[in-house]
């Protein structure tokens, strides 16, 4: 294994909790997350009306709840201009938290996971503190820290209808113990301009994710013409690390995939991977490189590992990467402690 930045083995990010067995940001896939090796659980963080953070993938919450069938919410489908999209649907920031609890959630990709919509219905909307709960209960049980690595979704737009998500998080953080660089938890954010202003106010860890297209949104709203592979750059990785701790990668960032699917080999030499210098020259930052997203199922898979999904963490942790998200917290650990021996 090449050497992460630390010299520690990389970390097991629990992408949504256990979401490739059980519907994500669920109370029972982070739970199954920690019992299948994770080191970390990650929420993605949007608010409800009361301005209570929860966990959901987006605001627009039919796709991951039973909201549609709640017939005393049908006049709350409406649309809605979120970070550029139009979307419509029932939106969090339109319900109390007392509402949301009365919703279930089920799995977001049922034509992919269907042995997980035997727990639709099964699982209530957490929140921030209730999974922070968990955390803690299960470092204690089980003897171990169970870090928390929050991401803050769509902080422009809520910060634009007055339901800022920055300032109850960090409350949220002091108030469960979480202080200084060294506190299990990582704030992760695609945009920037958050992340700086939290850089003033906490020295919890951050981390600048990093797309493999596009640009932060707040980069459109302000102007500003640079995209993520402007920050992906040697010098866009020094101003990160003038606030972050970490980047969160796109994985294609640091191996391109050709375009067949497959990962980019050097030229003749049909079996060299050709990686990015990004691992390299986020080292160099001092900043931690976490890549996104590990799946099992083929279709994420690149095309010369379907089949194979442990050769690609095997692969990733040889570049010196040193965190990895994954839906498959087991199978990321299995490669995790086979590449320490």
């Amino acid at each position: 294994m090449t050497t992460t930045l630390q010299g520690t083995p990389p970390i097991i990010i629990g992408h949504r909790g256990a979401s490739g067995y059980r519907p994500e940001h669920t109370l029972a896939a982070y739970e199954l997350a920690i019992e299948l090796g994770a080191d970390y659980i990650e929420p993605d963080l949007v608010t409800s009306k009361d301005g209570v953070l929860i966990a959901r993938h987006e605001n627009e919450i039919s796709e991951t709840t039973d909201v549609a069938s709640h017939a005393e919410f049908a006049q709350r489908q409406t649309t809605k201009i979120i970070d550029g999209e139009t979307k419509t649907g029932w939106f969090t920031e339109d319900f109390t938290l007392a509402e949301l609890k009365t919703l279930r959630a089920k799995e977001r990709i049922p034509q992919v996971r269907s042995q997980n919509t035997n727990y639709d219905g099964l699982f209530e909307i957490p929140t921030l503190q209730e999974i922070i709960n968990l955390a803690k209960a299960k470092s204690i049980a089980i003897g171990r820290t169970i870090g928390i690595y929050p991401e803050t979704k769509h902080p422009t737009y809520f910060q634009s209808i007055g339901l800022s998500l920055e300032e109850t998080l960090l409350t949220t953080l002091q108030a469960n113990g979480y202080q200084g660089a060294n506190a299990p938890v990582f704030i992760q954010s695609f945009e920037v301009s958050n992340l700086k202003y939290l850089a003033t106010k906490t020295d919890l860890p951050l981390v600048q994710l990093l797309n493999n297209t596009g640009k932060p949104y707040d980069f459109i709203v302000n102007g500003d013409s640079r995209t993520y592979a402007d920050l992906a750059t040697a010098s866009g990785l020094k101003e990160i690390a003038q606030y972050a701790k970490a980047i969160g990668i796109h994985k294609n960032l640091l191996v391109p995939r050709d375009s067949n699917g497959k990962l980019r080999r050097r030229g003749a030499a049909y079996r060299q991977i050709s990686p990015t210098s990004l691992v390299t020259d986020a080292h160099t930052a001092s900043l931690l490189v976490h890549a996104w997203t590990f799946r099992n199922e083929d279709m994420f898979l690149p095309l010369d590992f379907q089949g194979n999904p442990q050769g690609e963490y095997e692969l990733f942790f040889s570049l010196g990467v040193d965190g990895v998200f994954s839906d498959f917290p087991d199978t990321a650990k299995l490669e995790q402690v086979s590449d320490r021996k």
